[in-house]
């Protein structure tokens, strides 16, 4: 039976001078947990997610329903697959039709930038979607046509020149495009965007977070539904659309290393008319994809996909694994995620692919059970691996390395990796523009036309916001198994740290403070207060925190029960790394808060002088985003109090424009996917609704300027007061006063907004 870890509602390992000598709750067993407590549930929850992670791999057969009886079924039956993948990759947009990609010229530069043995080269672009294009460069036959057309994908730290032999970088052996283009093929070579290292920060202020550029646009991608892989994809794609449209006889492949063997697996998923793909420098094991660069982090991957699971997309096409060394990296935590790069461990991979190939037909008249070759060599896209792709595509023999391409130009690779980043960038702030039309397309099946109509009609949006957004983990709550301990006294309340399992490995942990005044029998409302970023339930009630000003504790003076969670966004990469381990399987670190919640609730309501209809959420800052997610999801709240965090929140994440957007912070796990398309803070008080809701906005809070703030919280006032005509229950307090309108609890309307609507006397 394994070991189950309660959620501490609040880590404490404090002493004050009220402390008393730990008598529990009555009702619950002595707490006799010592040490951080909030250390511990970080540590356990990681153990959590990652027996999670491992879980997933034999969970995916559930998506799966493929028909092998012949390779067009095979193909029919995964299309669901591909669909669910393309979601996830962000591969969304309709490509663009073209004749045949630009050539890039100058006055003082040629589009002809060099040439080889039998072949020139072209320095070249194309179209792909909006204002988006592939650049890089074009090798063509000078005699005969192609024997067949291939895309060849460097790493993201090489450039095309260094895989045709145009700049140095690269050993001549696996310089592969211009192998190929030798041996007869046409080939084109994309570039990719960079890993490159740059710290980010808005135009004209200092500070900011050292990102790379792949970063950089995964950023505001993810926010938006898109993803920096998508694109990519699709500038692989579009010149699979090309090579389809010039000519029907000859056939497609892709190959790849590092990054673009990467790219290769995913398009070849992708599109079945790639004929033969090698990948090499990357194939393996994805259960440490949190560990891997963040611009390889897509939502819910292993649920349904690892690279085996890829690899039998391709089938019963051509699929090789070149088992070369790949890139290694090491990225430092200065803002962006820490990750590192290594050379696979190929051999588990390919024995799980080599399992679930059996039955797959190559082809009708010539199956086999394993259509995957692998070649062990340091080097990569060397000449066994070459000459098993060239043999698949045209049946031709792999040349003999001729002399050097010569070129009289010097192509401005870095010119246009900033070309590349800009359109890619002015795509997703052009997605960020459209997004509020999205939303409001998204969620035009909301029925407003009587109160009760409309709880009705939330009901499925709150199913999409919890199992596609948030993330739902299919497991019950396991029993309270309440511990608790008396550890602080005042003339007016009573405060214990309570701890309650929620799931194995998971507990809920926090400090619960108890009116001294209680009369026998008497049911009082209860406030669950949250505190923010990094903080501790003693933040609200202890010490007077300039953020916190002891709000939970001035409650309890006022008569309510109040409960302070201890949340697990404290220990900065810590739990930041958790975000990374839930995203690979679909969650997020809500989907531990959640059920933590939900506990808590259903515990509180247990004791004999809570109200279970008037237990309320306020919370600042992170608290201040849990007080728009958590009581969306966990219904028992009867109102909710967003403080020192309500704002344009797509905005805030995806713009590259505004000074206050999390592009430009060390908050690398803020990012949700697909926010943009599916819920902002306006959606998700939406579903809240009509249960009260405030926003407590300081003037001077840099979460966000006021104008946007107003415009966000406009739409839920709207809400309420035209449409279902309960104005008095939505409220916005804008101030500057006695706590100068900065990131702080101002406990004056919100203080008011509680009494109202938990309906308790004002002192």
């Amino acid at each position: 039976m394994s070991r189950s870890f309660c959620v501490t509602l609040t880590a404490i390992s404090l002493v004050v001078s009220a402390a008393v000598a730990g008598e529990p709750c009555p009702g619950t067993k002595p707490l006799e947990v010592e040490g951080d407590i909030a250390s511990q549930m970080i540590d356990s929850i990681d153990r959590f997610l990652l027996r999670k992670i491992d879980e997933s791999v034999a969970q995916r057969a559930k998506h799966w329903k493929p028909d092998y009886s012949t390779a067009k079924s095979y193909n029919a039956s995964i299309e669901p697959n591909r669909k669910r993948l393309a979601h996830i990759l962000g591969v969304r947009e309709a490509r663009l039709p073209f004749d045949a990609p630009e050539l890039v010229a100058t006055t003082r530069q040629p589009p002809l930038v060099g040439k080889g043995q039998g072949y020139d080269i072209f320095a070249v672009r194309w179209p792909v979607f909006g204002n988006v294009h592939g650049e890089g460069l074009l090798l063509v036959p000078t005699e005969g046509n192609p024997v067949a057309d291939v895309v060849a994908i460097p790493d993201a730290d090489q450039t095309p020149e260094q895989i045709v032999g145009l700049a140095e970088g690269v050993a001549v052996e696996s310089q592969f495009a211009r192998r190929l283009a030798e041996s007869g093929c046409r080939v084109i070579v994309p570039t990719l965007i960079s890993r490159q290292m740059k710290r980010r920060a808005p135009p004209g202020q200092n500070g900011g977070a050292n990102l790379t550029n792949r970063e950089y646009i995964y950023r505001s991608a993810f926010e938006l539904g898109r993803h920096l892989i998508g694109y990519e994809v699709q500038k692989v794609l579009a010149c699979v659309d090309w090579f389809e449209r010039e000519s029907e006889d000859s056939k497609i492949g892709v190959i790849g290393y590092g990054e673009g063997g990467m790219l290769a697996l995913y398009s070849a998923a992708l599109d079945t008319r790639i004929d033969a793909t090698c990948v090499s420098g990357y194939f393996g094991s994805r259960q440490k994809i949190w560990n891997e660069p963040l611009d390889r982090n897509v939502f819910g991957l292993l649920d349904q996909f690892g690279d085996a699971e890829l690899a039998t997309m391709i089938a019963p096409r051509f699929f090789l694994v070149d088992a070369a060394t790949g890139p290694t990296l090491d990225l430092p935590s200065q803002g962006g995620g820490p990750a590192e790069l290594v050379t696979p461990d190929y051999a588990g991979e390919l024995h799980r692919t080599e399992k679930m190939f059996r039955g797959i037909l190559r082809d009708e008249d010539n199956p086999t059970s394993f259509p995957a070759w692998v070649v062990g060599e340091d080097a990569f896209c060397t000449g066994e691996a070459l000459r098993l792709l060239l043999s698949d595509l045209s049946g031709s023999e792999l040349e003999d390395n001729g002399p050097p391409p010569k070129s009289d130009h010097e192509l401005d690779s870095k010119a246009r990796q900033q070309r590349q980043l800009i359109e890619l960038d002015q795509h997703n702030q052009m997605l960020l523009r459209e997004s509020p039309f999205v939303r409001k397309e998204f969620m035009k099946k909301l029925d407003t036309s009587s109160v009760e109509a409309y709880e009705k009609s939330t009901e499925s949006y709150r199913d999409i916001f919890r199992n596609e957004v948030i993330g739902r983990f299919d497991q019950e709550l396991l029993p309270f198994n309440a511990r608790s301990r008396q550890s602080w006294e005042t003339e007016k309340w009573t405060g214990y740290e309570v701890m309650l399992d929620v799931f194995p490995d998971v507990v809920a942990y926090g400090a619960l403070l108890v009116p001294k005044n209680l009369k026998k029998g008497e049911k009082r409302p209860v406030v669950v207060c949250q505190h923010g970023l990094e903080g501790r339930p003693t933040d609200v009630f202890l010490g007077d925190h300039r953020a916190y000003h002891d709000f939970a504790g001035k409650l309890a003076e006022r008569g309510f029960i109040t409960f302070a969670p201890q949340n697990i966004y404290i220990f900065r990469d810590r739990f930041r790394t958790l975000q990374r381990k839930a995203n690979s399987v679909g969650k997020t670190l809500f989907s531990i808060m959640v059920p933590q919640h939900q506990q808590i609730l259903n515990w509180l309501k247990t004791q004999p002088n809570v109200d279970p209809d008037r237990i309320a959420f306020y919370g600042l800052s992170y608290g201040g985003k849990s007080a728009m997610r958590l009581p969306a999801l966990v219904t028992d709240y009867c109102l909710s109090i967003c403080s020192a965090d309500f704002s344009e929140w797509v905005l805030k994440n995806a713009s590259t424009r505004h000074s206050f957007s999390y592009m430009w912070t060390g908050e690398y796990e803020i990012f949700e996917f697909d926010l943009g398309s599916t819920f902002n803070y306006a959606e998700m008080a939406y579903l809240i609704c009509p249960r009260p809701f405030m926003v407590e906005r300081g003037h001077f809070d840099g979460v966000a300027e006021d104008e946007w703030v107003g415009y966000e919280y406009a739409k839920i006032r709207h809400l309420y007061a035209a449409k279902l005509f309960i104005p008095d229950r939505t409220e916005i307090e804008w101030f500057y006063g006695k706590y100068k309108g900065i990131h702080t609890i101002n406990g004056q309307g919100s203080y008011d907004f509680l009494h109202k609507h938990l309906n308790w006397p004002k002192p």
